[in-house]
Parts: structure tokens; C-alpha cells; sequence
């Protein structure tokens, strides 16, 4: 921040652009390298954790039990933005008028069906699904080969063995891929505030300021139902997910604290099935942090061109965001798409998004921060529900230990990340 805040200050704007734009290479460098670590490690650890659940019934379990949570954060996420924004009315007065949209040529919104939902979560390749890092078909096709290779027993375990020594491969390559992170937080810090300096913020503090309070409860709220639900050990999860949660704000991307948050949940004691289970969906179900965005910016939009919303058609909103919300992850913008498609089902400018972009690196932030949260949370919780103990501290009864058997998370928990 320092760095960028000298350089914003002494140098020209295009000295400032030119610096912000050469050093983000070490940020894309960075995530070119998590995302070539992503498609494996979900892979691998999916199927290894859905093949050692043993059948059909626990899958089935743990999946309702985790979509059950999933939607519930979604609805908690969604309506929590639309309070706060009715509440402050950050968009009142502004008064906007749309002139210029040439701004909004990069964000195209497509109107959300069943059908294109369904069409997008089902890969026709793999190949190309790990090729575009689309997450919600990689846990798909997951899904059916991790059934697949618990339906057939034995002979499936040869399988599971490589994949399984794939896990610690890919677990031990992001360790190394981690030792890039302090340079690329140092590069994308110092060149978004270099480029755009701190009056940016300052200009649109009070949207700002009121949407992260927005994240602070959210964040309140999720760990209050967690410490209930588990116990109060999950303060110990909530401090060690802060290391991978400062990575995902720091880049503006949830992808990247991904590795981190796996190693840290199995360090907690959350079993590796679980964790493996859980975490790749959340990235597609559980962006708690994005959804609220969406709700908050939609209505500030409004609020912002004078339009008055009905008690009916927010909570119709808040329907319509907890479908297209879904399977964002991967999409570049997602939340701006997923905004302008909300803005056409309501008559409301899309040209108000201009409104939005020169803060949303900001806000994007916080987003990622958050997503990485609920999703560590969400695992936790489902792991609890499972029967599992995670020390002292957690309700429930700690299992008798077994001489000689390991925890699920112990090999993992070896890896060092950071």
C-alpha cells in the first residue's frame, strides 16, 4: 500500500499505468499457476474422498446435508444485502442518468433457463472442462467417477491408489506454487492503488464502507452459527482460514486459497472425504460473499436511477439471484454478469454498472475473502453433522482413540503450504 500510494503520488498517470500494468504479470503468473493445480487437485481429491465413503447412502447423506447448507447461506447471504442496502440507501441522491454504455461492451448478460443452466453443469469433454477450469463440471464428472469406482470394489483400487498419490503430488506442488504468494500481493496491491490511488476509494467510500460492513455481519453471522452448531473450537478454524482468506483478497480470487483452504480444514480435523466433498461444490454453490454483492449492487443500481422496488419484487429477486447465482465460479466478471441479467428482469439500466466498476477490484476483494470463509464454515459444519470431533472445545463426544489408526487429515496435514 505504501509503495503504491509513493508511486500514485511522485510519478505521471501513465508512469503510475505503466508500473501497474508491468508488475501484474507476477499476479497472472500466480494464478495461471493455481489455476494449472486447480482441475488435479479437485479431481483427485473428489474421487478419492467419494470412493472411500464406502456407498451410495453416505454420498447421498452428506450431499443433501451439504446442499441443505449451501442453500440456506444463500438465502442468509442474499437477503442480508438486501436489508443493508434498504436500510443506508447508498444510492439515493446520486440521480444517475445513462448516457455512454460503451463501458458495459465486456459484460453480457444471458437470460438464465433450467436448460442452460443444466447444459453448462454437464461437460461434454473433461478434457475441456480442465482445459477451461470450469469447476462445476469437473465436480460432476467427479461425482460419477467416484461412484463408479466405489460400485465396483476391488477392482477400482488401483485407481484409487494412483489418484490418491496424485493428492499428495498436487498438495506438495502447491506448496511450492505458494511461495510465489508474497510477491504477487505485494504486485497487486501496490499496482491497483499506483493506478488508481486511494481517492477512488474515498470517492465511493459510502458504498463501500456500507458493503463491507454488509460482509462483517455476514461474516458474524456464519461464525456466531458455526460456534453454535460446532462448538467453540471453530475459533481455532476461523484463525488459521484467515491466512488463505487474506490470499483470496489480495488477488481477487477464491481459486487461489482453494490448496490452503483444503490443508487447513484437514490440519483442523475435518476428514479428508469431507473436506474434498464439500469445498469444490461450495465453489460453485456456497460464493455466500458474491451473492450478496449481487443483491446489494442490484438495488443500489435502482436506488441509484431513481426506481422504486415493491416489498414483492425484492423478494422476488432475492429468487431469481439464488438460481443465477449458481455455478458463477470460473466466469471472468461473474457478479457483473450476474448483475446485469438481474437488472433486465427489472426494467432497471444496465448502463448503471458503470456506476460499480471503478470500485469493484475493491469490493472484489472482499468477496473472494468471504467465499473462502463460508465454504471453510460449510465443510466444518457438514463434517460435524457427520459425527466428526475436532478437539477441544467441540460439542458432541470425542471418538475413543484407536492405537495405530491416523486421522483421515494427518499425511495431508504434512504438507507444508505457506
Amino acid at each position: 500500500m505504501i509503495a503504491g500510494v509513493a508511486i500514485n503520488n511522485m510519478a505521471s498517470a501513465d508512469a503510475a499505468k505503466s508500473y501497474a500494468g508491468d508488475i501484474s504479470i507476477f499476479t497472472t503468473i500466480f494464478l495461471r499457476m493455481v489455476k494449472m493445480i486447480i482441475a488435479p487437485l479437485v479431481i483427485s481429491t473428489l474421487v478419492v474422498g467419494i470412493a472411500k465413503m464406502g456407498d451410495a447412502k453416505t454420498l447421498g447423506r452428506i450431499f443433501s446435508k451439504t446442499f441443505f447448507l449451501f442453500i440456506c447461506a444463500s438465502l442468509l447471504s442474499i437477503a442480508l444485502g438486501l436489508v443493508i442496502v434498504n436500510i443506508f440507501q447508498p444510492g439515493a441522491g446520486i440521480n444517475f442518468v445513462p448516457h455512454d454504455v460503451g463501458a458495459l461492451s465486456a459484460v453480457k448478460s444471458e437470460p438464465f433457463t433450467l436448460k442452460v443452466f443444466i447444459s453448462h453443469a454437464v461437460p461434454t469433454s473433461i478434457v475441456d472442462a480442465m482445459a477451461r477450469n470450469e469447476i462445476l463440471q469437473i465436480v460432476v464428472f467427479s461425482i460419477f467417477l467416484g461412484c463408479s469406482l466405489a460400485a465396483i470394489g476391488e477392482k477400482g483400487e488401483a485407481i484409487v491408489k494412483v489418484l490418491d498419490s496424485l493428492v499428495h503430488v498436487m498438495l506438495k506442488l502447491t506448496g511450492y506454487v505458494m511461495l510465489f504468494a508474497p510477491l504477487t500481493v505485494f504486485a497487486a496491491i501496490s499496482g491497483l492503488i499506483a493506478e488508481r490511488g486511494l481517492g477512488v476509494m474515498v470517492s465511493a467510500g459510502i458504498f463501500m464502507g456500507e458493503f463491507y460492513l454488509t460482509l462483517g455481519m455476514l461474516w458474524a453471522i456464519l461464525i456466531g452459527l458455526s460456534t453454535m452448531l460446532i462448538g467453540p473450537c471453530i475459533g481455532r478454524l476461523t484463525k488459521s482460514i484467515l491466512e488463505p482468506a487474506l490470499l483470496a483478497f489480495t488477488t481477487s480470487s477464491s481459486e487461489a486459497a482453494f490448496p490452503g483452504t483444503l490443508d487447513k480444514l484437514e490440519k483442523f480435523g475435518v476428514s479428508s472425504k469431507i473436506a474434498s466433498f464439500v469445498l469444490p461444490i461450495g465453489y460453485s454453490f456456497n460464493l455466500v460473499g458474491s451473492m450478496a454483492y449481487c443483491s446489494f449492487a442490484t438495488v443500489f443500481i435502482a436506488q441509484a436511477c431513481n426506481i422504486e422496488l415493491s416489498m414483492g419484487e425484492q423478494i422476488t429477486m432475492l429468487l431469481i439471484l439464488m438460481l443465477t447465482s449458481k455455478g458463477m465460479a470460473g466466469v471472468p466478471r461473474a457478479s457483473m454478469v450476474v448483475i446485469a441479467a438481474t437488472l433486465n428482469q427489472f426494467n432497471i439500466p444496465e448502463a448503471g454498472l458503470i456506476l460499480l466498476m471503478g470500485v469493484d477490484p475493491f469490493l472484489d476483494m472482499g468477496r473472494s475473502a468471504t467465499n473462502v470463509m463460508s465454504n471453510a464454515m460449510g465443510a466444518a459444519i457438514v463434517g460435524r453433522w457427520e459425527g466428526e470431533h475436532f478437539g477441544e472445545g467441540c460439542r458432541g463426544d470425542a471418538p475413543a482413540k484407536t492405537p495405530g489408526l491416523e486421522h483421515p487429515a494427518t499425511k495431508a496435514s504434512e504438507v507444508t503450504m505457506y
